[in-house]
């Protein structure tokens, strides 16, 4: 047991220095690992820390947004100066978040607060009151007070906390739902947020937040097991009756907001506005117009470009061309993600929107000949065209779509200049040659006898299929801003760690469901795709395992036990925690790429999008 010590001792904490970017001087921080993950176990310790927090929180500039590195390196050197083990860096992080943004979330109104709160419904079972009430939780609010035997029941605890939060008028999220936080941040729906979860939910929810600069306040659960978790209750319902002081000091400025600039680049797939942008060049009715009456009531020559213009607009995160729009603001100014940035997105020129969209719909062509050739049934949670339409229609889709991307580009020489459009168009092009060149990688891979694969060669194939589309978006924001001599280089390694971090975390979200593209779990295992996951299983399993893995890649048998047996081998190799190792490695990567490019608001952008795309 650790031994608690003076709050004194923090006098002697030394100020973090700086570089003229704003990050630790010793660079950048080894980023939480499970020993990082460490709840102090004595509520005594836990008081000194969060005590001590409060002190360090007083003595940081408040007219600066806190970053994720700097708040890590104050929770460690916190640590140091109280001679405590670095484990509970994670848990010092949320005290000091929470006490730098205190004044901050005070003077938010209580209705733009948003709580987030651990799912628990499925852990009903385990709640003493629900099983003596046939498995139904009595609806009361008193559960946190209760003297019974269910006092330290989480869920209890839980509908407790909700009901008091909406009785202050704060809106209501599960901590896990990180899609939904993201879209609540990025479309300005709240302006701080509060909560209570397991360190590796704030964990996942903390880097958002920051880079979004929202102010923030959080209690950790003592224990990631739901069913056995308690939590600092008092303290989680002194935080959720914070009093809305209007007149409190405002300290810390915003940092930047790319709210705008994101909902820039998903309006320009409204139906709307994707039509003032490029208007169908042949009309007929759209899908949606035909009341699922489908090809049948087509035009046969306007069919193709009815297809391809729904599913233009079916879903997708857009993040393709969210980055050529904030990269162009970034380096004309970066007033989009500043104040008033709705009426500079708002102004943005055309030709850039038009050359945004064609990296998204460049994005959408490869997605429908990449269904076909992995014959998978779901995209965006729906069946993919080639099941809907037919192989034969989907290619056809597929190829429009990549026209249309160029013409995009193309048809826009009297706003860009020739020289820029040809330096765009050369770009593009250079990017879909190396996704062609990744993709047959992974098809003669997939059809060959011989079923060894490294690692390096997977991610040489993740580079070839993710990263050029990442870096061609980057380069036409850049390029239209202006000569880009400096950037190339930079870019293209930036894009490499970016796109090699985001496909290894599609790998793993292959095994989970994600219920968004493939909905399958084991989806790429069972079509034969190379990935890391496979390299790293051969490469750690044992001889006997190993040749079991090569015989269930040639072998037909049951999905369900093919994909359970594979899942039992990369689970002996440790394949999942060592994928997730080479995120973070590329993650680090990336971001000393970022750390030394200038304007700063390139940089803080770059940061932004690591941030972003690896959200996970």
């Amino acid at each position: 047991m650790a031994t608690v010590v003076p709050a004194s001792s923090i006098s002697a904490l030394p100020p973090a220095t700086k570089t003229e970017h704003g990050l630790p001087k010793h660079g950048i921080i080894r980023r939480h690992g499970g020993d990082l993950k460490v709840v102090p176990e004595p509520r005594a310790l836990r008081e000194q820390i969060r005590a001590a927090a409060s002190e360090v929180a007083a003595t940081l500039d408040r007219l600066q947004p806190l970053s994720r590195h700097e708040l890590e390196a104050h929770a460690r050197q916190l640590l140091t100066a109280l001679s405590l083990p670095e484990g509970y860096a994670g848990w010092t992080m949320v005290m000091l978040a929470g006490a730098f943004w205190r004044e901050q979330i005070v003077a938010t109104r209580c209705d733009r607060r948003l709580m987030l709160l651990p799912v628990i419904a499925e852990h009903a079972a385990h709640c003493p009151r629900a099983a003596n009430n046939g498995g139904r939780r009595p609806k009361t609010s008193k559960a946190s007070n209760d003297s019974s035997k269910h006092v330290n029941c989480l869920l209890c605890q839980t509908d407790a906390w909700r009901q008091q939060a909406l009785e202050h008028g704060h809106q209501v999220l599960p901590a896990e739902n990180s899609p939904q936080l993201l879209h609540k941040i990025v479309g300005g729906q709240i302006d701080a947020i509060v909560g209570v979860a397991s360190l590796n939910i704030l964990e996942k929810a903390i880097d958002k937040v920051l880079l979004a600069g929202i102010p923030c306040m959080a209690v950790p659960l003592l224990s990631a097991e739901l069913t056995t978790a308690a939590s600092d209750a008092d303290w989680v319902g002194e935080m959720i009756a914070l009093p809305h002081c209007p007149n409190a000091i405002r300290h810390a400025k915003p940092g930047p907001n790319y709210g705008p600039l994101m909902q820039a680049a998903t309006g320009m797939f409204q139906h709307g506005e994707l039509q003032r942008l490029m208007p169908r060049l042949r009309g007929g009715p759209s899908l949606a117009e035909l009341n699922g009456h489908g090809v049948a009531g087509l035009d046969p020559v306007s069919g193709t470009e009815a297809i391809a213009y729904d599913f233009l607009v079916k879903g997708g995160k857009h993040s393709r061309p969210f980055i050529t729009l904030a990269v162009y603001d970034a380096m004309t100014g970066g007033h989009g993600a500043g104040p008033n940035s709705a009426e500079h997105v708002a102004s943005l020129p055309d030709a850039v929107k038009r050359a945004a969209l064609s990296i998204e719909i460049f994005h959408k062509a490869s997605l429908v000949h990449d269904d076909i050739e992995d014959d998978d049934e779901f995209r965006y949670g729906q069946r993919t065209l080639h099941r809907k339409y037919g192989a034969a229609t989907a290619i056809n889709v597929g190829d429009y779509l990549i026209g249309l991307g160029y013409r995009m580009v193309s048809r826009e020489t009297a706003a860009l200049g020739a020289e820029v459009t040809a330096d765009i168009l050369d770009r593009l092009a250079d990017a879909h040659m190396k996704l062609a060149e990744g993709q047959g990688a992974e098809l003669l891979w997939r059809d060959a006898r011989d079923k060894r694969l490294s690692a390096h060669d997977a991610m040489e194939i993740y580079a070839l299929k993710t990263a050029p589309a990442f870096e061609a978006a980057m380069h036409a924001g850049l390029r239209m801003a202006g000569p880009l001599q400096d950037y190339v280089q930079p870019v293209r390694a930036f894009a490499r760690h970016l796109g090699i971090a985001f496909q290894i975390l599609n790998d793993l979200a292959d095994w989970q469901g994600d219920n968004f593209n493939k909905m399958i779990a084991g989806g790429d295992a069972l079509g034969g795709r190379p990935t890391v996951l496979w390299a790293l299983a051969l490469a750690n399993s044992t001889p006997d395992n190993r040749r079991r893995l090569e015989q269930l890649a040639t072998q037909s048998a049951d999905a369900t036990s093919k994909v359970s047996e594979i899942q039992r081998l990369y689970q002996a190799a440790d394949v999942f925690a060592q994928a997730a190792q080479l995120v973070e490695q590329h993650r680090l990567e990336a971001t000393a790429v970022a750390d030394a490019l200038d304007p700063p608001a390139l940089q803080n952008l770059l940061y932004y999008l690591i941030g972003m795309v690896l959200a996970r």
